[in-house]
């Protein structure tokens, strides 16, 4: 293994377990508002939003397992999972996207 590429591991490995640093944190995350929040919090629901709401659920509810429970240290694996998988599905996808790329060139 390269340099460069041991270097980008360790930095993303180290991103990877300083993700629960988040659950310290008060009030929502920005970008990941519940309708009930959006009601609570503006008084309405944008229309769009709630047309559309219903199209997708997450995987992985506000990044928990439920076999892993409420405490902080179950949050806090919860979050480490989500970051590996989202690390895995980019990384996946940038590899093979650039080996076809390079098939096509050549």
């Amino acid at each position: 293994m390269d340099k460069k590429l041991r270097n980008l591991l360790i930095g993303l490995a180290a991103l990877i377990i300083l993700v629960p640093l988040g659950l310290l944190a008060e009030g929502e995350t920005y970008g990941e508002w519940a309708n009930d929040w959006l009601q609570e919090e503006l008084g309405y629901v944008p229309q769009g939003l709630e047309q559309m709401s219903s199209l997708w659920s997450a995987p992985m509810p506000d990044y928990s397992l439920p076999l892993l429970g409420d405490t902080f240290s179950g949050m806090s694996v919860g979050y480490i999972l989500s970051a590996i998988v989202g690390v895995a599905l980019c990384g996946g996808i940038l590899y093979f996207g650039g080996r076809v790329l390079v098939k096509n060139k050549d």
